[in-house]
Protein backbone atom coordinates (compact mmCIF):
# COMPACT_ATOMS: atom_id res chain seq x y z
CA UNK A 1 0.00 0.00 0.00
CA UNK A 2 1.31 3.44 -0.98
CA UNK A 3 0.55 6.03 1.70
CA UNK A 4 0.75 9.83 1.61
CA UNK A 5 1.11 11.53 4.98
CA UNK A 6 -0.69 14.86 5.05
CA UNK A 7 0.69 16.49 8.16
CA UNK A 8 4.12 15.34 9.28
CA UNK A 9 4.15 16.25 12.95
CA UNK A 10 4.38 13.83 15.87
CA UNK A 11 1.35 11.84 14.69
CA UNK A 12 2.58 11.71 11.10
CA UNK A 13 5.94 10.37 12.25
CA UNK A 14 4.28 7.76 14.49
CA UNK A 15 2.13 6.61 11.55
CA UNK A 16 5.19 6.46 9.30
CA UNK A 17 7.03 4.20 11.76
CA UNK A 18 4.19 1.66 11.91
CA UNK A 19 3.51 1.81 8.16
CA UNK A 20 7.16 1.02 7.35
CA UNK A 21 7.17 -1.83 9.87
CA UNK A 22 4.23 -3.33 7.99
CA UNK A 23 6.03 -3.03 4.67
CA UNK A 24 4.03 -0.12 3.26
CA UNK A 25 5.58 2.69 1.21
CA UNK A 26 5.41 6.34 2.24
CA UNK A 27 5.15 8.18 -1.08
CA UNK A 28 4.73 11.71 0.28
CA UNK A 29 5.25 13.67 3.49
CA UNK A 30 3.37 16.93 3.15
CA UNK A 31 3.39 19.67 5.76
CA UNK A 32 2.95 23.44 5.81
CA UNK A 33 6.33 23.99 4.15
CA UNK A 34 5.52 21.90 1.04
CA UNK A 35 1.73 21.93 0.85
CA UNK A 36 1.95 22.75 -2.87
CA UNK A 37 3.08 19.14 -3.43
CA UNK A 38 -0.46 18.00 -2.57
CA UNK A 39 -1.51 18.62 -6.19
CA UNK A 40 1.06 16.08 -7.44
CA UNK A 41 -0.74 13.20 -5.73
CA UNK A 42 -3.08 10.98 -7.74
CA UNK A 43 -4.68 7.56 -7.52
CA UNK A 44 -1.89 6.33 -9.81
CA UNK A 45 0.88 7.17 -7.33
CA UNK A 46 -1.00 6.99 -4.01
CA UNK A 47 -3.39 4.37 -2.60
CA UNK A 48 -4.52 6.33 0.46
CA UNK A 49 -3.78 9.60 2.28
CA UNK A 50 -3.69 9.85 6.06
CA UNK A 51 -4.44 13.42 7.10
CA UNK A 52 -3.54 14.86 10.52
CA UNK A 53 -3.22 18.60 10.01
CA UNK A 54 -5.13 21.42 11.73
CA UNK A 55 -8.66 22.86 11.80
CA UNK A 56 -7.81 25.67 9.37
CA UNK A 57 -6.61 23.43 6.53
CA UNK A 58 -8.29 20.05 7.06
CA UNK A 59 -11.41 20.63 4.93
CA UNK A 60 -9.46 22.09 1.98
CA UNK A 61 -6.86 19.31 2.11
CA UNK A 62 -9.46 16.52 2.22
CA UNK A 63 -11.57 17.90 -0.62
CA UNK A 64 -8.46 18.35 -2.75
CA UNK A 65 -7.45 14.72 -2.17
CA UNK A 66 -10.95 13.41 -2.89
CA UNK A 67 -11.03 15.39 -6.14
CA UNK A 68 -7.83 13.60 -7.11
CA UNK A 69 -9.46 10.21 -6.49
CA UNK A 70 -7.46 9.43 -3.34
CA UNK A 71 -9.13 7.73 -0.34
CA UNK A 72 -8.68 9.81 2.82
CA UNK A 73 -8.25 8.82 6.46
CA UNK A 74 -8.67 12.02 8.50
CA UNK A 75 -7.86 12.49 12.17
CA UNK A 76 -7.88 16.29 12.35
CA UNK A 77 -10.26 17.76 14.92
CA UNK A 78 -11.71 21.20 15.55
CA UNK A 79 -13.40 21.55 12.14
CA UNK A 80 -16.52 19.43 12.69
CA UNK A 81 -18.91 22.12 11.45
CA UNK A 82 -17.71 21.22 7.94
CA UNK A 83 -17.71 17.44 8.35
CA UNK A 84 -21.10 16.85 6.73
CA UNK A 85 -20.07 19.04 3.77
CA UNK A 86 -17.01 16.83 3.23
CA UNK A 87 -19.04 13.62 3.56
CA UNK A 88 -21.54 14.90 0.98
CA UNK A 89 -18.73 15.87 -1.38
CA UNK A 90 -17.11 12.46 -0.98
CA UNK A 91 -20.33 10.73 -2.00
CA UNK A 92 -20.76 13.08 -4.98
CA UNK A 93 -17.38 12.03 -6.42
CA UNK A 94 -17.69 8.35 -5.43
CA UNK A 95 -14.73 8.78 -3.13
CA UNK A 96 -13.62 6.99 0.01
CA UNK A 97 -13.41 8.81 3.35
CA UNK A 98 -13.25 8.09 7.03
CA UNK A 99 -13.00 10.55 9.88
CA UNK A 100 -12.55 9.71 13.55
CA UNK A 101 -11.92 11.97 16.50
CA UNK A 102 -9.66 9.19 17.76
CA UNK A 103 -8.28 6.15 15.90
CA UNK A 104 -7.09 4.23 18.95
CA UNK A 105 -8.68 0.78 19.15
CA UNK A 106 -8.92 1.22 22.92
CA UNK A 107 -10.69 4.56 22.61
CA UNK A 108 -13.21 3.16 20.15
CA UNK A 109 -13.99 0.35 22.61
CA UNK A 110 -14.23 3.10 25.26
CA UNK A 111 -16.80 4.87 23.03
CA UNK A 112 -18.88 1.67 22.99
CA UNK A 113 -18.69 1.44 26.80
CA UNK A 114 -19.65 5.11 27.08
CA UNK A 115 -22.79 4.58 24.98
CA UNK A 116 -23.80 1.57 27.07
CA UNK A 117 -23.24 3.39 30.36
CA UNK A 118 -25.17 6.45 29.16
CA UNK A 119 -28.10 4.21 28.28
CA UNK A 120 -28.03 2.57 31.73
CA UNK A 121 -27.91 5.98 33.45
CA UNK A 122 -30.94 7.25 31.52
CA UNK A 123 -33.23 6.11 34.36
CA UNK A 124 -30.92 7.27 37.18
CA UNK A 125 -31.55 11.04 37.45
CA UNK A 126 -29.77 11.33 40.82
CA UNK A 127 -26.44 10.94 39.01
CA UNK A 128 -24.88 13.99 37.35
CA UNK A 129 -22.60 13.32 34.38
CA UNK A 130 -19.39 15.24 33.64
CA UNK A 131 -16.27 14.79 31.51
CA UNK A 132 -12.60 15.68 31.84
CA UNK A 133 -9.85 15.51 29.22
CA UNK A 134 -6.11 16.03 29.74
CA UNK A 135 -3.73 16.62 26.82
CA UNK A 136 -0.29 18.02 26.07
CA UNK A 137 0.08 21.81 25.88
CA UNK A 138 0.64 21.76 22.09
CA UNK A 139 -2.93 20.58 21.46
CA UNK A 140 -4.67 23.49 19.76
CA UNK A 141 -8.36 22.65 20.22
CA UNK A 142 -10.31 22.35 23.46
CA UNK A 143 -12.24 20.35 24.30
CA UNK A 144 -10.64 17.48 22.42
CA UNK A 145 -12.48 15.83 19.55
CA UNK A 146 -12.61 12.65 21.61
CA UNK A 147 -14.26 14.48 24.52
CA UNK A 148 -16.82 15.99 22.14
CA UNK A 149 -17.60 12.54 20.75
CA UNK A 150 -18.09 11.21 24.30
CA UNK A 151 -20.35 14.15 25.17
CA UNK A 152 -22.43 13.78 22.01
CA UNK A 153 -22.88 10.07 22.73
CA UNK A 154 -24.20 10.85 26.22
CA UNK A 155 -26.55 13.48 24.84
CA UNK A 156 -27.85 11.03 22.22
CA UNK A 157 -28.39 8.21 24.73
CA UNK A 158 -29.55 10.15 27.79
CA UNK A 159 -32.50 12.54 27.52
CA UNK A 160 -31.33 14.37 30.66
CA UNK A 161 -28.75 16.22 28.54
CA UNK A 162 -29.23 18.35 25.44
CA UNK A 163 -25.92 20.26 25.12
CA UNK A 164 -22.31 20.39 26.32
CA UNK A 165 -20.13 23.26 27.48
CA UNK A 166 -16.45 23.81 28.15
CA UNK A 167 -16.92 26.02 31.20
CA UNK A 168 -18.71 25.72 34.53
CA UNK A 169 -22.44 26.15 33.99
CA UNK A 170 -25.56 25.54 36.04
CA UNK A 171 -27.69 25.38 32.91
CA UNK A 172 -30.18 22.53 33.12
CA UNK A 173 -29.35 19.71 30.73
CA UNK A 174 -25.84 20.97 30.00
CA UNK A 175 -22.96 18.50 30.18
CA UNK A 176 -19.71 20.00 31.47
CA UNK A 177 -16.33 19.16 29.87
CA UNK A 178 -13.22 20.18 31.81
CA UNK A 179 -10.11 20.59 29.62
CA UNK A 180 -6.63 20.51 31.15
CA UNK A 181 -3.30 20.96 29.34
CA UNK A 182 -0.05 19.60 30.76
CA UNK A 183 3.10 17.90 29.48
CA UNK A 184 3.70 15.11 28.74
CA UNK A 185 0.15 13.85 28.21
CA UNK A 186 -0.83 12.04 24.98
CA UNK A 187 -4.44 11.98 26.19
CA UNK A 188 -6.64 10.95 29.12
CA UNK A 189 -10.45 11.02 29.13
CA UNK A 190 -12.71 10.63 32.16
CA UNK A 191 -16.48 10.11 32.13
CA UNK A 192 -18.01 10.45 35.59
CA UNK A 193 -21.51 10.02 37.02
CA UNK A 194 -21.75 11.37 40.55
CA UNK A 195 -24.55 11.20 43.11
CA UNK A 196 -24.69 12.13 46.79
CA UNK A 197 -23.78 8.59 47.82
CA UNK A 198 -21.27 7.37 45.21
CA UNK A 199 -19.76 7.88 41.77
CA UNK A 200 -19.17 5.78 38.67
CA UNK A 201 -16.19 6.57 36.48
CA UNK A 202 -14.71 5.15 33.28
CA UNK A 203 -11.27 6.31 32.16
CA UNK A 204 -9.11 5.85 29.09
CA UNK A 205 -5.44 6.81 29.28
CA UNK A 206 -3.14 6.78 26.26
CA UNK A 207 0.49 5.94 27.07
CA UNK A 208 1.83 6.96 23.65
CA UNK A 209 0.74 7.96 20.16
CA UNK A 210 1.35 4.42 18.85
CA UNK A 211 -2.25 3.39 19.55
CA UNK A 212 -3.63 6.29 17.50
CA UNK A 213 -1.16 5.61 14.69
CA UNK A 214 -1.92 1.88 14.57
CA UNK A 215 -5.64 2.59 14.37
CA UNK A 216 -5.12 5.05 11.51
CA UNK A 217 -3.23 2.36 9.59
CA UNK A 218 -6.09 -0.10 10.25
CA UNK A 219 -8.51 2.46 8.83
CA UNK A 220 -6.33 2.95 5.74
CA UNK A 221 -6.20 -0.81 5.18
CA UNK A 222 -9.99 -0.94 5.43
CA UNK A 223 -10.96 1.89 3.08
CA UNK A 224 -8.26 2.12 0.41
CA UNK A 225 -10.06 -0.25 -1.99
CA UNK A 226 -13.62 0.78 -1.09
CA UNK A 227 -16.04 3.57 -2.05
CA UNK A 228 -18.10 5.42 0.52
CA UNK A 229 -18.05 7.17 3.89
CA UNK A 230 -16.99 4.99 6.80
CA UNK A 231 -16.47 5.02 10.57
CA UNK A 232 -14.29 3.15 13.06
CA UNK A 233 -17.14 0.89 14.19
CA UNK A 234 -17.11 -0.58 10.68
CA UNK A 235 -13.32 -0.89 10.69
CA UNK A 236 -13.34 -2.72 14.04
CA UNK A 237 -16.59 -4.63 13.53
CA UNK A 238 -18.14 -3.14 16.68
Amino acid sequence: MKIALIGYGKMGKAIEEIALQKGYAIVAKIDQENVDELSALSKENCDVAIEFTNPDSAKENIISLLKQGIPVVSGSTGWMNDLEVVKTFCKSVNGSFIHASNYSVGVNLFFALNEKLATLMQDQPTYKASLKEVHHTAKKDAPSGTAITLAEQIIAMNSGYDSWNNEISEQQGSLHILSEREDPAPGTHHVKYQSEVDEIKIIHTAHSRKGFAAGAILAAEYIFDKTGVFNMNQVLGI
